[in-house]
């Protein structure tokens, strides 16, 4: 899909810097020089921050992924400030215009699409060099995907692992998943429509029983948000409504879970063979299984050995 062409960024037209709040105009001032990453509402446009909306308002330029998605959220609050595009596949080139303007001692407020920028969105490397350069950055704090899934998961959340997208392919995904199984803590992933009852069938094959809450199109109308284990994915999967964007928690292993049944060891081993040696493959199901060394290298041998071509 073409992306508009950007407003330019010499545009010197005067902005009315005002915001619109349940129908009052509200006059705010021009933000001091500086790189703002302001997190927009991931759905609900509504989840936006006054500090937000009065720095958008006061800025120089918004940087965003997309201006038609950005448009809506400053049409909807009445806020004028031009918009010019920055995602991965123009950032190379407008890095350094945004830090020449930065240098002149403008403001620039960087959004994504939905939620807090660069969680799994471009702008690192543009926050790296302004920081480099010695410009002032500063977050406004806000709506999280992430967060808001972990808050409605009932899941443990003292700790967690954001893993972001698994792999598209399958190889490289069920990989994944068997290395995320060391990590004893809450999973948090993000996953599509196309994908997500792949994804699912794979984690419960690797990861086994463990709770998990599927947050689909968090805070938008159609919310749907789904607690089940994942012995059950099976009869779950087929019921899922797959259009949408897709949050999945997943919860640690059960402190009482034990060992790994035989069949789970067998798989464990067989993901681990399929792409390393035995010895790496004895050394993960070793640690994630429970079952002493001299047993699981003795399996591994047998399943090394039963499943070499004849």
């Amino acid at each position: 899909m073409s992306r508009p062409s950007p407003r330019p960024d010499t545009d010197t037209t005067a902005v009315s810097r005002q915001i619109l709040v349940a129908g009052h105009a509200i006059i705010v001032p021009k933000a001091p020089p500086g790189l703002y990453l302001a997190a927009t509402p991931i759905g609900n446009l509504g989840d936006i921050t006054l500090r937000a909306l009065e720095t958008l308002a006061g800025s120089d330029v918004i940087c965003c992924e997309d201006t038609r998605v950005t448009r809506k959220l400053l049409d909807r609050y009445g806020i004028t400030v031009p918009l010019s595009p920055y995602h991965e596949h123009n950032a190379a080139a407008m890095r350094p215009k945004i830090l020449a303007r930065l240098a002149q001692g403008g403001s620039v407020t960087l959004v994504s699409d939905a939620g807090t920028p660069l969680i799994s969105d471009p702008g690192f490397k543009l926050v790296r060099e302004a920081c480099a350069v010695g410009f002032a950055v500063r977050a406004l704090p806000g709506p999280s995907s992430i967060l808001a899934a972990l808050s409605v998961a009932a899941l443990p959340t003292d700790r967690f692992f954001f893993e972001g997208f698994l792999p598209a392919k399958e190889g490289a995904r069920r990989n994944r998943i068997t290395e995320l199984a060391r990590i004893g803590v809450t999973l948090v992933l993000f996953e599509s429509g196309a994908r997500v009852q792949d994804s699912l069938r794979d984690l419960a094959d690797i990861l086994g029983a463990r709770d998990i809450a599927i947050c689909r199109e968090m805070t938008k109308l159609h919310e749907d948000i789904r607690r089940f284990s994942l012995a059950d994915v099976d009869a779950q999967a087929a019921q899922l409504e797959t259009r949408g964007e897709f949050v999945l928690v997943i919860g640690p292993p059960s402190e009482d879970t034990g060992r790994m049944s035989e069949d789970q060891l067998d798989a464990l081993l067989r993901e681990q063979l399929a792409h390393g040696s035995v010895k790496d493959a004895v050394a993960a199901a070793v640690e994630l299984s429970g079952h002493p060394r001299r047993e699981v290298y003795a399996r591994a041998l047998a399943l090394a050995h039963k499943d070499e071509p004849e």
